[in-house]
């Protein structure tokens, strides 16, 4: 089935997020959607889905214009949906889940739950899921649930097939098990529209690429464009994608944490008996799929969780039983992985929110008032330093884009006296020209002799940033290596697993 979108656009009041996108999808092709975060992509899929209606345009099925007022209609027509945040029951069986909203009966009205079995069977031999229709979907890998999320659409004989985000949260072999399988729905027939800001995934796929920025197409690519050559389209100018770093140049001062255990208020262990150090001049990057304690670390440093056993010492001093406010005052920098929630206060304005955590010192204030010429001066030096785009310092961070709101966040906590930096997902949602911007800060941070410790779930970014990297699995180390450890060992270690000749 071929799909053709004709001159898309959607408002949301003055906002168009898609200003006239046309392109097409031909039955056994890839067509990756590329661009940065917020540029349309998933607003467009979103039309195409029935969950939005477009204002302008038409979607058009094998030359015929249709009318979706749902995802029903959507469905009912052939196009399916596998969604970043996966769709499914978790109590539910697979074949509980695939029948759901589509459900089927047999003799006296009940539901025939043995069809929906066979039809997840069919469908899983098929292309070789290896799924069983009987278990239970809170009890399988995430890689396995998205495959639940392709076979739930193939069952209703979906011809065109959306993938928005869709390796946001695998392992790197489960990626490129994911790769394979969207290469055998090619083979079948199956037209794919494959959501990503992710270059190598692009490259490794498309057969056609579509560049999308600030809501209009700006350019088709080829697959054999470089990583640098597409980089380049999505941002509109010349992006340099490699983080040039010196070897470290470690020093005394470092973060000692011993024997860390953090539980939560219901008795759940997140962080289990954790131990490792970071010298100072030293970047340790914390890599693993999301979920895995590595949000309960950072908050354990920072003196936010609130069951807490171990250790932590910074520069000697103990931080376990300290408050938040004294961690912060003896040099901790903190870039949390929720910007909007945990770092910013968006009806604040730019100047505001460089202030946070400092209104109670001598920086900004005098008797218990802020002093607005020094805060604007800093405020104005900080916009240009980190180019963050916008009309002025009294503008609301709420109403800057996702890279220039991580760029205030960067900027603050940078311009602290430092003794540690922790920085939590610090580019995600962010463009490619300001990861550029905040890796080199990050890694200018590191020269400057202060420990950092980093939480990525990007692979890419692990590889760039790290100069050791610490896997987590289920609150455990499973290992501390180098920064060329190899992709797939890091991916089996990932998923668990500790190869041969990787200490704990």
């Amino acid at each position: 089935m071929q799909l053709e979108l004709r001159d898309i656009t959607k408002r949301f009041g003055a906002l168009v997020a898609n200003d006239h996108i046309s392109l097409t999808v031909e039955p056994g092709e890839v067509h990756c959607l590329l661009g940065e975060n917020g540029a349309g992509k998933s607003t467009l899929m979103n039309v195409l889905y029935g969950l939005y209606q477009a204002d302008e345009g038409q979607i058009v099925l094998d030359g015929e214009v249709q009318k979706f007022s749902g995802p029903g209609d959507a469905i009912e027509a052939g196009i399916g949906m596998v969604h970043q945040h996966f769709m499914l029951l978790p109590v539910f069986t697979v074949a509980e889940n695939v029948m759901l909203g589509n459900e089927s009966t047999g003799f006296g009205g009940s539901l025939d739950l043995e069809a929906a079995r066979a039809r997840v069977q069919e469908i899983s031999e098929r292309f070789g899921f290896h799924v069983s229709p009987d278990a239970v979907v809170e009890n399988l890998p995430v890689g396995v649930q998205q495959r639940v999320e392709i076979i739930k659409a193939l069952s209703r004989d979906a011809k065109v097939l959306v993938f928005d985000e869709p390796t946001a949260v695998l392992t790197p072999q489960e990626t490129d098990e994911l790769m394979q399988i969207m290469r055998q729905l090619k083979e079948s027939g199956v037209g794919i529209v494959f959501i990503t800001h992710k270059l190598r995934e692009v490259r490794e796929v498309a057969d056609k690429i579509t560049v999308i920025r600030l809501g209009k197409v700006v350019g088709e690519a080829s697959p054999t464009a470089t990583n640098v050559e597409l980089a380049s389209l999505m941002v509109g100018r010349p992006v340099e994608l490699t983080v040039h770093k010196e070897e470290p140049a470690l020093r005394d001062n470092s973060l000692v944490v011993t024997d860390l255990t953090v539980v939560d208020d219901a008795g759940m262990t997140h962080v289990d008996d954790v131990s490792f150090t970071v010298a100072g001049g030293e970047i340790l990057v914390i890599a693993g799929v999301q979920g895995n304690g590595q949000t309960e670390i950072t908050e354990a440093l920072l003196g936010l969780q609130h069951h807490v056993t171990g250790s932590i010492k910074l520069d000697d001093r103990e931080l376990v039983g300290r408050s938040v406010r004294k961690i912060l005052d003896a040099g901790v920098g903190f870039v949390p992985e929720d910007r909007q929630s945990d770092g910013l206060v968006g009806s604040f304005s730019i100047a505001e929110n460089l202030m946070l955590d400092r209104s109670h010192g001598k920086t900004f204030t005098s008797f218990g008032s802020v002093q607005k010429s020094k805060l604007n001066a800093f405020a104005q030096e900080k916009l240009e330093s980190y180019d963050i785009r916008a009309p002025g310092i009294t503008t609301q961070a709420g109403k800057l884009s996702g890279g220039n709101q991580q760029k205030v966040v960067v900027a603050r906590e940078l311009s602290r006296d430092l003794r540690l930096l922790v920085a939590a997902q610090p580019t995600r949602g962010v463009d490619v020209g300001s990861i550029e911007f905040i890796h080199k800060q990050i890694v200018a941070t590191r020269d400057t002799g202060i420990p950092v410790v980093v939480v990525s779930t990007e692979l890419d970014e692990v590889a760039a940033l790290a100069d050791r990297i610490m896997v987590m699995y289920r609150g455990k180390i499973v290992g501390i290596v180098p920064a060329d450890t190899p992709r797939d060992v890091l991916g089996l270690m990932m998923a668990g697993e500790r190869p041969a000749g990787v200490g704990a």
